[in-house]
């Protein structure tokens, strides 16, 4: 039986990535695609997802954006950097961000009907006071698990048993929603049921299924 359900912050509780993409770029003129080439070139000289340092705490915040700004530069050298802040980057990318309605009336509703919920996020560690004021409107969360906090991450098995041992739950009692599928397939391989967050829709019509709670949108 379903007891605790643990949701994805970034695409899940806030905007879709895409948009954040998008919203980024109205603010210092960078395109999308540009930042995510140099994300994964980063990636490719790190040896490991782009996030992955800044996400397990191992690497602050400052050095990651200065070795993003110099991929950006090496790819396209007549790029205006000018309106990016590299040195707060996560207050720039959360500026103007709001949390996803119908998703934090899930969390209430949920709540409310006697379930555990809780964020489980890879995360950084500076990013903190923009994401948690942007979930303020969810209410509150019975656990919360950021991964640079603990120098793990999804899709890593040890996170999904750690954040059991913070619901005293089992597998079997845990949910995840979550817009990425390798990190949903990782907590189904735990025992976990997964919701593969791809709309607002299917994602409440789903975890409205799994939970026997209903779940709708405000509109």
């Amino acid at each position: 039986m379903t007891a605790f359900v643990w949701f994805d912050f970034g695409g899940v509780l806030s905007p879709p990535l895409e948009e954040l993409f998008r919203t980024y770029e109205k603010k210092t003129g960078i395109r999308p695609d540009q930042l995510q080439g140099a994300m994964a070139e980063l990636g490719r000289e790190l040896g490991e997802p782009p996030l992955a340092p800044i996400e397990s705490g191992r690497m602050p915040q400052a050095e990651w954006t200065g070795l993003l700004s110099a991929a950006l530069r090496r790819r396209w050298p007549e790029l205006d950097q000018s309106r990016a802040d590299w040195a707060d980057f996560g207050r720039q990318w959360f500026d103007g961000v709001t949390v996803n309605a119908e998703i934090a009336a899930a969390v209430r509703t949920l709540r409310a009907e006697g379930f555990g919920v809780g964020v489980l996020s890879n995360n950084v560690r500076e990013w903190e006071p923009y994401w948690r004021q942007i979930i303020e409107p969810a209410g509150e969360f019975d656990r919360v698990v950021d991964s640079c906090l603990h120098g793990i991450r999804k899709p890593e098995p040890e996170i999904y048993r750690l954040a059991q041992r913070e619901a005293r739950a089992g597998g079997e009692s845990c949910v995840l929603v979550d817009d990425l599928a390798e990190n949903c397939r990782a907590a189904e391989r735990e025992g976990w049921t997964a919701v593969h967050f791809r709309t607002t829709d299917q994602a409440l019509r789903e975890l409205s299924a799994v939970t026997g709670v209903r779940l709708t949108r405000l509109w």
